[in-house]
Parts: C-alpha cells; sequence; structure tokens
C-alpha cells in the first residue's frame, strides 16, 4: 500500500513552509481534529485547495507539519548557543537548558505541536516511523556530546536525559505543573544534577584539554 511520504517531501519552499507553520499552529490551537486541509488553508491565508496541492492526504499533511517542527526545533538554538562537549559538561548543561528552556516558553507551541503529532504517532504506523526519523539527527548529536563528556553508556544516558527534559516539558506545558514554568536557572540546575549523576558524581565531568 503505497504512503504519501513523496508528496510530503516535496512540498518544499515558502508556501509549504507556510502551510506546515499553519498545520502546526493548529495542532497546538485545536489539537488533532481541529487539522483538516480547508482548516489550513484558512489559518495559512490561501485559496480553497492550496493545501490539498502540497499534500493531498492526511497522512501526508502530518508528515509537512514533522518535517517543519524539527526543522524549527533544530533552529532552536543559534550557531553560537551550541554546545562544546570539549568543554565539560558546563557547555552542554547550559546549551540543553537553554533548549528545553524555550520549549517551556517562547516556543510553547511548537511543544504543544509535537505532543500532538506524537500521540498520533502511535495510532499510524507510516507517520511512527516518519516521527522517529526526523528526531534521529538530534539523538545522534546528543549521544556524540554524552560520549564526549565521559559517558561509559551514551545510548542509556541519552534516552535517561531525553526522558527528564520530556518529563519537565510534559509537566509544565500539558500537565499538572503547567502554571509552575521554572526558570532557566532552575532547569538548569536539575540538567547539572542529572548529568553529574550519570557521570560518576563529577561536576563538570571531563573538561576538554
Amino acid at each position: 500500500m503505497p504512503t504519501s511520504t513523496p508528496a510530503a517531501a516535496t512540498a518544499s519552499g515558502a508556501r509549504g513552509d507556510l502551510v506546515a507553520d499553519a498545520a502546526l499552529a493548529l495542532l497546538a490551537e485545536r489539537g488533532m481534529r481541529g487539522l483538516t486541509h480547508r482548516s489550513v488553508d484558512e489559518a495559512a491565508g490561501l485559496p480553497q485547495g492550496s493545501t490539498s496541492n502540497l499534500a493531498r492526504t492526511r497522512q501526508a499533511l502530518l508528515e509537512l507539519a514533522v518535517r517543519r517542527l524539527a526543522e524549527r526545533e533544530a533552529r532552536v538554538l543559534a550557531p553560537h548557543e551550541m554546545p562544546d562537549p570539549a568543554a565539560g559538561s558546563a557547555s552542554v548543561v547550559d546549551a540543553l537548558a537553554l533548549a528545553t528552556h524555550r520549549a517551556l516558553t517562547r516556543n510553547r507551541e511548537l511543544t504543544l505541536a509535537r505532543y500532538e503529532l506524537a500521540l498520533e504517532a502511535t495510532r499510524r504506523p507510516e507517520l511512527r516511523t516518519y516521527f522517529d526519523a526526523a528526531g534521529a539527527l538530534f539523538r545522534e548529536q546528543l549521544s556524540g556530546m554524552v560520549t564526549a563528556m565521559g559517558s561509559t553508556d551514551p545510548a542509556r544516558h541519552s534516552l535517561s536525559l531525553v526522558a527528564w527534559a520530556d518529563g519537565l516539558m510534559f509537566s509544565c506545558v500539558a500537565g499538572s505543573f503547567s502554571a509552575e514554568v521554572p526558570s532557566l536557572k532552575e532547569v538548569r540546575a536539575g540538567l547539572q544534577e542529572l548529568l553529574d549523576g550519570m557521570l560518576g558524581g563529577k561536576p563538570g565531568a571531563k573538561s576538554g584539554g
């Protein structure tokens, strides 16, 4: 049975980004039920049928949204804000804390949209594959960071970091702590404690040399 991945892959350029951004905004505002081709056209200010021309099926529209989500989340940190693992854990903690805090504040809409897409992927095997592939680069980068800092089990430690950050984001965006967003300083302290524990209780483990 053919999938609509090629349609999503060819939906590039300014109009494709406009449609995908509108889809993400609708997911955050209305949830999965509020996402239709017609609603995306309206939200993007495009003529009726524009979204269908880019993504003919719902699967293709969801894949387009996942692709755009990955692109936008990859730009949460500016190049000069990216961590240098060789400088020790402080550089990584600073970067991860900043990215996590932004997900709770100025990028809250993206975080909500990601949860909607993640849940939908549990019901759509084709979307699951696409969603996981979109996040593979981040997982590889994170594994490289913890390896450079001296991790003896990068896969397990990467999972622990992601689970901690995802748990914090869900709790503060959609869970019982949604009215209590932690400060950047508090997020950083939690991450530092986690990394220190994973890396043998050595603050600033493996500084560069």
